[in-house]
């Protein structure tokens, strides 16, 4: 079903300025990445955007600092992803840490509540009594959820980084980069750095107020290994402002400062602390935490965030580990399920793909499906929205959308809401990735409107699927050396992109590993050493060309030690038909 990729390098638009001790190979990466300094580059702490550019920040401060010397109840509502986890444990620890005496915390579930702060949520709420009710990572699109709050006398205090709507919920103070007209210059800022910007300025209103006078001021850098690990887990961009943000969160969990619960995830995730990277958040202690929300219930996550105590911790990470292998199970269940259908669909329609992919099974599972559509959206290089129901046997229905680079899934959803108001009951998201839930009743209807939404504004040209390699590496570049330069260099993440190289190899051996993987040991053309490769699902069932054009990563081989290194494949085909 996928369509011929092509592999485009990247050219770097200006020399940079570098120092003597700076590898050739990394000078050339990061200018094609537009950084042209070593500040560019691995920015710091010191070059962070002032908190007081975001809009609504003033109000902000006000609130939680009359709340904290009126020791009333802040009530921190997170959400059920890792983000909205981390958020709500920095939140927690950061109000602690200023002094704040009664500070309490809830998340929605999301098989109960559905997202963010609804009517549903905050009738529990009320068992709290809360003065003040802060959000993280959700609210700017919760309005009967706020409008619910007020109605019981309480504050409310958005913090958010989602796209708001056409009009802002009645919240007492909104930080959130995104609103119309707000001065920060990083909208790319993720739920756990909205509410750390928050702490930022509190920290500053109590410092001219006095508050510190009498001892020493609350250090909320260490806060910053909850802030990398949602960061990197939201898929936001890494611009330069969170690029230095999860820098010096990594720092924190290379040099083993991490809180009691993010260790105890590294450990029961086989990851080695001190060589730890933004693709090991992403790929490792990212799933681990969602898989809480996903299947169960994110207190649990937050619950693990939060804790002093070792042995809970483990005992909590143990947990998420077997959450985790089961949402694995479920997934792949689930995309076999979509792969199926996506297939039956093509030969119905004579082998032409369509536009984009609207895809529902009544047996799949609300909280897995935004992981189906990214696996299919990748497959098909589409736009591609999964649906399940709300809950077993329900007519209501929960989408999740992932969409491919240069079309606005968001802006999509909110142009259909302009043309058929009422189909969906409620949408809302980013660029790449999208929530909606209406009616099982009106999928058919949605489907449609769907595909001619995408078919009218989508650019054609980009279907064709591209990979962007930073070229070919040479035999002196492909060592040990060059693959920690390399995972040192970053962080790298969405935005500021993974080394990727590409060339032509000479196979010297292969097997299949699990029935899916394959195994590759490789010589460059006019080399002599032999290099291991891996391509994960690259099984197509028959054998590999003798020489082959591979887009890879260069990583140390950890599983060999010592200076051995390893390419990770992400494309492969016969060298003739590069």
């Amino acid at each position: 079903m996928s369509e011929a990729m092509k592999i485009v390098r990247r050219v770097a638009a200006a020399e940079g300025q570098w120092g003597d001790d700076t590898l050739p190979l990394l000078r050339r990466i990061y200018a094609a990445r537009g950084a042209l300094t070593p500040e560019q580059a691995q920015p710091r702490l010191a070059q962070l955007h002032a908190p007081d550019l975001l809009g609504g920040m003033q109000r902000a401060v006000q609130l939680l600092a009359d709340a904290i010397a009126a020791d009333k109840r802040i009530l921190i509502v997170g959400d059920f992803d890792c983000d909205g986890a981390t958020a709500c444990a920095v939140g927690v620890r950061g109000l602690r840490m200023l002094g704040a005496r009664d500070v309490v915390h809830a998340v929605p579930n999301r098989m109960v509540h559905g997202y963010g702060l609804s009517p549903s949520l905050v009738a529990e709420l009320q068992a709290f009594k809360p003065d003040l009710l802060v959000t993280v990572d959700h609210g700017i699109a919760c309005h009967a959820g706020v409008h619910a709050a007020k109605a019981l006398g309480w504050q409310v205090l958005v913090t958010d980084h989602h796209l708001p709507g056409e009009q802002l919920p009645p919240a007492d103070a909104i930080v959130d980069p995104n609103v119309d007209g707000d001065a920060f210059p990083s909208k790319a800022l993720a739920g756990v750095g909205v509410i750390f910007y928050v702490l930022m300025a509190l920290r500053r209103h109590l410092r001219v107020q006095g508050a510190f006078s009498a001892g020493a001021e609350p250090d909320l850098l260490t806060l910053l290994d909850l802030v990398a690990v949602g960061t990197v887990a939201d898929l936001v961009a890494l611009d330069d402002n969170n690029r230095a943000l999860v820098s010096a969160g990594l720092r924190r969990l290379r040099a083993g400062k991490a809180c009691v619960g993010l260790r105890a995830l590294i450990e029961a995730s086989g990851r080695d602390a001190a060589r730890l990277t933004a693709s090991d958040i992403g790929y490792a202690l990212g799933p681990r935490l969602n898989a809480a929300g996903r299947l169960e219930d994110m207190a649990l996550g937050i619950e693990l965030l939060l804790t002093e105590d070792p042995r809970q911790a483990r005992d909590i990470a143990t947990m998420l580990e077997e959450i985790n292998a089961e949402r694995r199970a479920v997934q792949q269940q689930m995309t076999d399920d979509a792969e199926r259908a996506v297939a039956r669909a093509v030969v119905d329609a004579s082998m032409q793909r369509p536009v984009a992919a609207c895809l529902f099974d009544p047996d799949w599972h609300p909280g897995v499906v935004g992981l189906v559509a990214s696996k299919m959206k990748d497959r098909l290089h589409r736009p591609v929205i999964a649906f399940a129901p709300a809950e077993p046997g329900g007519q209501a229905l929960r989408g999740s959308a992932r969409s491919i680079a240069g079309f606005h899934i968001r802006d999509a959803l909110a142009a259909i809401n302009a043309s058929h108001p009422g189909l969906m009951e409620k949408f809302g998201g980013h660029a790449m990735a999208a929530g909606l839930s209406l009616p099982l009743a009106q999928l058919e209807t949605f489907k449609a409107v769907f595909a001619a939404q995408v078919q009218a504004t989508l650019d054609p040209a980009l279907l064709q699927q591209q990979l962007l390699s930073d070229g070919e590496l040479s035999a002196a570049e492909l060592d040990f050396q060059h693959a920690e330069a390399l995972r040192l260099a970053g962080p790298w993440g969405q935005g500021f992109a993974e080394p990727l190289f590409d060339g032509v190899f000479e196979v010297v051996e292969w097997r299949v590993l699990k029935e899916r993987h394959l195994k590759l040991v490789v010589r460059a053309p006019g080399g002599r050493a032999r290099i291991n490769a891996i391509h994960f699902s690259g099984w197509t069932g028959t054998a590999p060309e003798p020489r082959l054009h591979l887009a890879y990563r260069l990583v140390g081989d950890d599983y060999r030690g010592g200076q051995a290194i390893q390419l990770i494949v992400e494309h492969c085909a016969p060298a003739e038909a590069a």
